[in-house]
């Protein structure tokens, strides 16, 4: 199964949209719940929009939650910018609470408020903000989540409906100006983020965090690092002391560990679809607050451990957990280069499945492209988040393997002869399935997108 960007481009009608894939999509869909899927070449041609934010196709429509530079409901300053990971969970008399995070880094344009009982590190900018939304998605109130904490990435829900919000980063107290070490998990409540507060889940490691998912049967939870050079990331595991214990349950502590595939050093050098692993092996992290050593670099034993280059996304479906590699160069000096990957770990079997390798561009004007944020759709495809050069979409990937544009984001800064475009992060849907949220990256902007979607 495979398609080309040109082939891609003619089946959706976007000007400049598409990604080459192969691979078993039907593996990344087993045991999950699929209403009836858009017809053949998805939800038909993106249209552009006049007010130049968001190109959608027919039918659909899309609402501005908020805007970074504009005030917080809450009077507490101003919404912060760079939007990134973001998760939707159902509230009172169908409500929804949205968590987003900010990745802002010492430069950040606008940091999140500090707030009492709410921050860990005055000196970091990043953090989270909360939106309230009736069920029309209007805003009804809008705040700091969690404050002080630095680069936050993605992460993942809860069974018990809380975010938890990855940093990614490894800077230490002294480091930046930060007065406290980083690079930690964090649990937020987005209905009532005091609940949660501002504590570190030191336990579950200290390292480029990127996204987790949580298997909603045991309560271990699976986490990805993402480290662009070497030494690249690792796959890991945290088995808590107390699972599925509800709000503040992982900070009781537990085991962290990484998973080695014997025999591959690196995820990079597997390119065939289908391929799979089984026996594999969970080793002990020596020192998961990496306290003199990156986690990554710590002795493993004489076998070693599987590295990867950019692990990413990160979420659970049926009896499995799916992550992604958004890529790996050689020149970077992995194993092999490639695109994109989706990888299945099956814990009840101890197999590791490459289920989609995404493939090269053919288009010289968007070379270089690679996937992001994904989720699982309302027709029981993905939702995936381009990041790359160029003009970004939202991408459906149905079960059958088509890929289809979404929504493409409009030019935000730049000329017309020059471009620039920020890219989609954070996609989710709500709790009900009839809207699709989705940030743009920069200038950070939170939509809702809703219409027939299944």
């Amino acid at each position: 199964m495979s398609a080309t960007r040109r082939q891609i481009l003619s089946r959706t009608g976007a000007s400049v949209a598409g990604i080459a894939f192969t691979g078993a999509l039907s593996e990344l869909f087993a045991g999950t719940a699929a209403a009836a899927p858009p017809a053949r070449g998805g939800y038909g041609p993106l249209v552009p929009d006049p007010d130049g934010l968001l190109d959608l196709p027919a039918g659909f429509r899309y609402k501005v939650l908020s805007r970074q530079g504009d005030p917080l409901r809450s009077g507490e300053g101003l919404v912060p910018s760079n939007h990134d990971g973001m998760g939707a969970f159902a509230g009172r008399r169908g409500r929804v609470h949205l968590v987003r995070n900010h990745e802002n880094r010492v430069t950040g344009k606008i940091p999140v408020p500090t707030v009492p009982g709410l921050t860990y590190d005055p000196a970091a900018k990043g953090g989270c903000t909360a939106l309230e939304l009736d069920g029309r998605n209007n805003v009804l109130g809008e705040r700091v989540a969690i404050a002080g904490t630095a680069v936050n990435c993605a992460g993942g829900p809860t069974p018990w409906n809380t975010w938890l919000t990855c940093e990614e980063t490894e800077d230490r107290a002294g480091t930046n100006g930060y007065t406290k070490d980083h690079g930690f998990i964090f649990e937020v409540d987005g209905a009532d983020p005091h609940r949660t507060g501002a504590v570190p889940l030191t336990a579950m490691g200290r390292f480029q965090h990127e996204a987790i998912a949580v298997d909603p049967a045991s309560g271990i939870v699976y986490e990805t690092e993402d480290a662009f050079l070497q030494p690249f990331g690792l796959f890991y595991r945290f088995l808590p002391d107390k699972p599925l214990g509800g709000t503040g349950s992982l900070r009781a502590g537990g085991a962290l560990e990484a998973m080695r595939v014997p025999g591959v050093p690196d995820l990079s050098a597997v390119q065939e679809t289908g391929a799979r692993f089984d026996g594999i092996e969970w080793v002990p992290v020596p020192d998961p607050l990496a306290t003199s050593t990156p986690v990554r670099l710590q002795d493993f034993g004489p076998k070693g451990i599987t590295h990867a280059q950019k692990l990413e996304g990160c979420y659970w479906g049926g009896r499995a957990v799916y992550f992604v590699s958004s890529f790996a160069r050689a020149k970077d000096g992995s194993a092999a280069t490639h695109f994109g990957q989706v990888w299945k770990y099956e814990p009840h079997r101890r197999r590791l499945t490459l289920v989609v390798v995404f493939g090269p561009s053919t288009d010289v004007q968007l070379p270089g492209e690679s996937p992001d944020n994904i989720c699982l759709a309302p027709t029981g495809g993905l939702m995936v988040c381009e990041d790359g050069d160029g003009a970004q979409h939202v991408f459906g990937v149905s079960r059958e393997g088509e890929v289809y544009a979404v929504a493409r984001g409009a030019q935000n800064i730049g000329t017309p002869e020059a471009p620039e475009w920020g890219e989609f992060a954070g996609v989710t849907f709500s709790p009900d399935r009839s809207t699709m949220y989705v940030n743009c990256y920069t200038p950070g902007t939170t939509f809702a997108v809703t219409g027939p979607w299944c």
